[in-house]
Order: C-alpha cells, then structure tokens, then sequence
C-alpha cells in the first residue's frame, strides 16, 4: 500500500456535518489585453475579486490543465473546443486518479505534461505559490514560458474564454452568453451550480442523515424544475447552446455513472427522465461535449479515490453507456 505521502485516495466527508465547497480560487483573469476585463458581471457564478491581477491573452503563452474526470475541468475543454481555440491554448490532460499531494500526468509517455515539462501539476501551482495552502484544482491555466499557475478560478475560466479571448474564436463559435436572455441565464445557472452541480456533492459528502436527506430533496427539486423546463425547448435558454448546457451537462454525463449509486442521488436514473435524458444525448452527440467525456476516467476517478465513500475501490463494470449513442 502507498504510504499517506503518495497515497491515492482522500477524506472528502466531515461526520455530522454538511458539505460545504470552498470557493477559494486564486483570481487571476486573463484578458483581451491585459487590462480590465471586458465583462465583470458576476455571472459567472461568483462575484470578481476586486484588483485581481490580470494577464493578457496571448496565442500559445499559456496551457489550459484539465482532467476528463473532473466535471470542473471538463466544462473548460467543451468551452475551448466550442469556441475553436484548440490552436491558441494548448491542453495538458491528467489522468483519472490523484495521490494526496496533486493531479499527475499518468496519460502521458514517462508521467510527465510534453510541455510544460512536469510531473504533477502542484509543480505549477509551488512555482508561482511556494507555501500555496489550497487543495491542487483542475482547471488550472498556467503560463508555459515561466511554469507558473496563472488562475485555477473554474467560473471565471470559462467566462472569459467566451469575452476576453473572442479575437481567436472560430468564425461559427457559439454565442455562450447571448445578451437577450443573459439575465436569466444567470439565475438558470445559480440554481443549476448550487442545487445540481454542487447538490450531488452535498449528498455524496454529507456527513449525517439529515444532511444528506435535505441535499437530496434539494437536489431533485431542481431536477423535476429542470425535466420540466426542458419539456418544450431543445436546450436551457432556447434553441443554441449557452454556457448553462455546459455546465449542467457536464453533472449529467456523470450522474447514472457515479451519482446515482456512489453518491446515493438514487431517486431514479437520467435515463429515467425523458426530457432531460433525451437534451443530454443532444448535447453528448456534440463533438465538444461527446469527444470530452470519458466515462471510464470518470468511474476510475471517484470510486477509486474517494475511498470514504468506497473503501474496497471496486469499480462498478456498469452502467451500459453505449446507451449514449
């Protein structure tokens, strides 16, 4: 067995408590020139730092890190192929399980990212932050040149590659947050972060009965609200794609594979709600959402690693995803 220095597993349920996610990122933005941003509204989920440090888009200076496994991370890799700026910033991809210090780049020849030249993505984060506190985050930018972390800030990576990098987009990139219904985007989006994205969490950490109990109501509140919505349009806000079907989908994609039993979110199976199941395939038949999910990376990362939850690490064969199409 590992020892707890190199171990691959983690403590992620606080008995008697309710899961609680720390919103602490590091606030760096990266913007059009390096000034300030062109879009400050808070809708990216959480409020901007004031006098956050700011770096400009620059065409190949900097490296998006993202793991397959991670819904955070996956939703950056849909953004950056959607909008076509696969050719400007560059992706390194993890593997599907962490030792206890960091990400590592086990997918890669010999361990180690062909660019930026490391082994484990805390190298990246020790660079720039030596003493840095915090738990090692994908998605991470990080500038190549320098080796250094720029920003691990998940709401905010994907809002500005949408407003600060649209000089690099493709000429058919999606308009991700069209401005006739940006409002309310964002409160589709609030509901969706807090009672889905994050609500499976909740469940899946919850340190007591009756936290668990309430984040499970809470959760399939927004669900059925969601199944609803979804019963005369083809996507959250209309006809296009937006920001809010990356980042309910990428909590969709995982939900009968991981959620449903690991987490105990097991009222019923996405298969099992139509409307909803029937927008996900939608979106999965999209290269962007399809060609980022990884079903095995994403069973491999939370039953092996989250081993309070699932202490043998048996990873379920199951559930059949050629139902995905």
């Amino acid at each position: 067995m590992p020892d707890d220095a190199h171990a691959t597993t983690g403590s992620y349920v606080k008995a008697g408590a309710a899961f609680d996610r720390d919103m602490n990122y590091i606030p760096d933005r990266i913007t059009r020139t390096g000034g300030a941003p062109l879009d400050d509204r808070a809708g990216a989920g959480k409020p901007p730092v004031e006098d956050a440090p700011t770096w400009p888009v620059e065409p190949g200076r900097y490296r998006l890190v993202a793991a397959k496994a991670c819904p955070w991370a996956t939703r950056a890799l849909i953004v950056r192929d959607l909008l076509g700026l696969q050719d400007v910033l560059s992706a390194g991809l993890p593997g599907p399980t962490h030792d206890s210090r960091s990400w590592t780049f086990d997918l890669d020849p010999g361990g180690v990212d062909p660019v930026l030249g490391i082994e484990r993505l805390q190298q990246a984060y020790f660079a720039r932050y030596p003493d840095y506190p915090r738990g090692i985050t994908v998605p991470a930018i990080v500038e190549i040149a320098s080796g250094q972390v720029v920003t691990n800030d998940f709401p905010w990576i994907t809002h500005d590659l949408f407003f600060e990098w649209r000089d690099h987009h493709s000429p058919d990139a999606p308009d991700l947050w069209p401005a006739d219904v940006r409002d309310e985007m964002e409160e589709v989006m609030q509901r969706v972060f807090t009672e889905v994205n994050n609500g499976v969490y909740r469940c899946g950490f919850a340190g007591s009965q009756e936290a668990y109990e309430a984040a499970y109501d809470r959760l399939w509140a927004t669900m059925d609200w969601l199944e609803d919505r979804l019963k005369d349009r083809r996507y959250l806000m209309g006809e296009s794609i937006t920001e809010a079907d990356v980042r309910l989908f990428t909590t969709l994609a995982r939900f009968d594979a991981v959620y449903h039993g690991h987490f105990k979110c097991n009222r019923n199976q996405l298969t099992e709600m139509p409307n909803l199941w029937r927008y996900a395939r939608d979106l999965y038949a999209h290269p962007a959402f399809g060609g980022n999910t990884d079903f095995e990376q994403i069973k491999q990362h939370y039953y092996v690693v989250q081993t309070d939850i699932n202490p043998t690490q048996i990873v379920p064969k199951g559930p059949d995803t050629s139902v995905w199409g």
